[in-house]
């Protein structure tokens, strides 16, 4: 009989992860975008283009506003956990379902 594992399940994709009360997600913003979109993957974290500037926190209420309505949250219920100030950011989706939000920011096809 096998062992049960004492690991925190894994989410579907390798930019998600489970945190108690939620998930956390791991996001390389690009902004000054033509468009706000998915484009992609840079290492293990999820590659958004963003319209916002950098200034002001512009780009980080406007990267959980975009992550928020392709969840189906809402905008309350994603923060910016880590990385305020930086391209590397770690978003934390309040009540979210780690699969489920890997399914919604799901990037495209190369």
């Amino acid at each position: 009989m096998p062992k049960p594992s004492a690991e925190p399940p894994r989410a579907a994709a390798p930019f998600v992860s489970p945190a108690p009360g939620g998930a956390r997600l791991r996001v390389r913003v690009v902004p000054r975008a033509s468009r706000t979109e998915v484009c992609g993957m840079q290492g293990d974290a999820l590659k958004v283009r963003l319209q916002a500037p950098p200034v002001d926190g512009k780009a980080n209420a406007a990267l959980c506003a975009f992550v928020a309505e392709a969840a189906g949250l809402p905008k309350r219920a994603v923060s910016v956990a880590a990385g305020e100030t930086s391209r590397d950011k770690t978003l934390f989706a309040a009540g979210a379902d780690p699969s489920a939000l890997a399914a919604a920011l799901q990037p495209p096809n190369p």
